[in-house]
């Protein structure tokens, strides 16, 4: 043990993939994210989504207002794409920095995706000005296709939809977000056009399906894309510790009150804000790769969308996070349910253990 770290310092990490609602949920899980990560891309899927830079705009304003006082934290928007994206305002907005990039969910692959593009064909005509301007394509990467088993839908989009987007559109920036499978890190690891990326999450690093399934099914454990077999779990962790630059760190939290769990058809989602850099410093400590924990949280994801890491600082020591079960929601009434991994966290942020 003496030989192990037993302290990390690391430039303040970024998160690249982040779900915050509105309302009192905002207010409920919004100083977790900020008193950690120095910047976040939001994420668009609201009730009704974001759409356009004013909506973009109206959003921003709504989280800067539940801002917890003195935070440096940084909203960075996205635009959730329809068939009806007006390519106009999507680059106005990437000029003017409303949007720092746009948001690709395939109708029905997740939660409030209904609104979602039909056929990637249908956004032809955005894709080729986000191209032409440099602006980076978000992907929740699953086909819709019933037919399709649910473990299998990441790798069917990689050959369907994936492959032949990118042909058509050789030069578009693309995040192949929040990965689950072998497969999607397989095809990565293949590409050399230096434009493609992906986000790993801390539940994908630690969990795999027999941890929502054996013994009863485990509500809080359930995310869209699902968790898969160990093999790609084992996957993910040897991307994300392999100090490749196009592996990066993006936390998916995305909370739902715990009767939206707890019930007959229970919502998809994990709230890891106040657990995620104990969660990645477990995984990365038991790869025997703490030394490549900051590029990954910190480093990697600035390089890619042009920004400059962040210049101060957060610790980290080893030991059981203390972590709340669950955080309360506006006056108590609701709750969301903190994740904590599938068995004990070894590290835990210092001074962080409440917010």
């Amino acid at each position: 043990m003496q030989d192990r770290p037993q302290h990390l310092t690391l430039r303040r990490p970024d998160d690249w993939h982040l779900h915050l609602r509105y309302g009192p949920m905002l207010g409920a899980v919004l100083g977790w994210s900020a008193r950690t990560f120095g910047r976040a891309i939001i994420m668009p899927n609201l009730t009704p989504p974001v759409t356009d830079s004013a909506a973009a705009t109206a959003y921003k304003s709504r989280i800067m207002a539940a801002m917890p006082e003195g935070s440096r934290f940084q909203p960075l928007m996205t635009c959730y794409l329809t068939d009806r994206t007006d390519p106009d305002d999507l680059e106005a907005g990437f000029r003017n920095g409303t949007f720092v990039a746009a948001k690709l969910y395939p109708a029905g692959a997740t939660t409030n995706s209904s609104h979602g593009v039909s056929r990637i064909e249908a956004i032809d005509a955005p894709l080729h000005r986000m191209q032409a301007i440099g602006m980076p394509l978000l992907i929740h990467g699953e086909v819709v296709d019933p037919a399709i088993d649910i473990f299998d839908r990441e790798r069917a989009f990689i050959d369907r939809e994936l492959i032949p987007l990118r042909r058509r559109f050789p030069d578009l920036k693309v995040v192949m977000e929040h990965i689950t499978t072998e497969d999607a890190a397989d095809y990565l690891w293949a590409d050399t056009t230096g434009r493609l990326a992906a986000t790993i999450t801390p539940q994908h690093l630690l969990i795999n399906r027999n941890h929502i399934l054996v013994g009863g099914i485990r509500p809080h454990m359930y995310c869209l894309p699902v968790a898969k077999r160990e093999r790609h779990r084992r996957a993910l962790c040897r991307a994300a510790t392999s100090g490749d630059a196009r592996f990066f760190l993006g936390t998916d939290s995305a909370p739902h009150a715990l009767h939206t769990k707890e019930n007959a058809c229970g919502c998809a989602g994990i709230f890891n804000a106040p657990s995620a850099m104990a969660a990645y410093a477990t995984a990365f400590d038991e790869a025997g790769a703490l030394d490549r924990l900051e590029a990954f949280a910190s480093l990697n994801g600035p390089a890619f969308y042009g920004f400059s890491p962040n210049e101060d600082t957060i610790e980290l020591e080893r030991g059981a996070p203390e972590l709340p079960d669950t955080v309360a929601v506006g006056d108590g009434a609701e709750a969301v349910v903190v994740f904590k991994g599938p068995g004990s966290l070894t590290w835990r942020e210092v001074g962080s253990a409440a917010c």
